[in-house]
């Protein structure tokens, strides 16, 4: 986890408990002048305040979250660390911690466990805002891709209603198809989140269909595939009495389960329709 070094990680602390109260140049002269504050030299107080500044931290100085808490937190969220976006497969408890992320919840005197606990809702949100970003960028492409690809009518439900359980819907004279739209950058990995809604909505209408969309790191288009419904159907957990129902489940797709293509709308493709929904593109796994 590449951040600051754990003096400027303690100053930060510093930082923010101060300034609650008072303002940065008579904090910058106590932590100058004092000897209680003389375990941290100038310099690191200095980065300390200016990585405040750059992670948004100084934009809420009366937080009821403790400052050690939102340190690590902002340490972890702007580290940009290869390993974070996949941080729900590759750190499953605190005892798989990241060293940096160990030495970091150290010096702000925090347990393993707690620090597991900040990365597991760091991920969470960083997860949710990127997966809110690529699904409508994938939804748009694909709606574009239909448009040019068919004459059918493509409506993108998803734009003023998402309690259809589906996105995108193609009606043709004799054919249509209700698409849920799943959208991944990732070649080696397809993971997709269906919520109750759209599951039940599978399971009663024959026209629904999951269609997995892969972009670009430039959020173009680079591959559609479906991933059959007796397959989500095999996969998804069940109610074990009344008294408590799932709402949100999550798949993990092997790569030889999406069938390349849109099987639904295959009839209402146009002639020189895009390959990708023909199938004929394949799916690279």
């Amino acid at each position: 986890m590449p951040g600051p070094p754990e003096p400027v990680l303690r100053a930060a602390v510093r930082w923010l408990e101060r300034l609650a109260v008072s303002g940065a140049p008579r904090v910058r002269a106590l932590f100058t002048a004092h000897s209680d504050y003389s375990d941290i030299t100038p310099t690191q107080y200095d980065a300390a305040y200016a990585w405040l500044c750059e992670t948004g931290l100084l934009e809420d100085l009366h937080s009821s979250v403790p400052a050690h808490r939102r340190v690590l937190d902002a340490a972890i969220a702007h580290s940009r660390a290869p390993w974070l976006s996949d941080a729900d497969l590759l750190v499953r408890g605190p005892g798989e911690l990241p060293d940096d992320v160990l030495r970091a919840a150290e010096a702000l005197g925090l347990s393993d466990s707690e620090a597991y606990a900040q990365l597991a809702a760091v991920w969470g949100k960083a997860d949710a805002g990127e997966r809110a970003r690529i699904g409508a960028a994938g939804e748009l492409a694909l709606v574009d891709l239909l448009t040019a690809s068919t004459e059918a009518r493509v409506e993108h439900v998803a734009a003023w209603s998402d309690g259809y359980g589906y996105d995108v819907s193609v009606h043709a004279p004799r054919h249509r198809a209700h698409l849920e739209v799943k959208t991944t950058l990732r070649r080696s990995r397809l993971t997709v989140y269906v919520s109750r809604n759209e599951y039940e909505t599978m399971l009663r209408d024959p026209d629904w269909e999951l269609v997995a969309v892969r972009l670009t790191a430039d959020l173009e288009l680079q591959a559609v595939a479906t991933v059959p419904r007796d397959w989500i159907a095999a996969q998804a957990p069940a109610d074990r009495s009344g008294r408590g129902r799932w709402e949100s489940c999550r798949f993990d797709v092997p790569p030889d389960v999406p069938v390349p293509g849109v099987s639904r709308i295959t009839p209402a493709l146009a002639e020189g329709a895009s390959r990708l929904l023909s199938g004929a593109a394949g799916w690279p796994g």
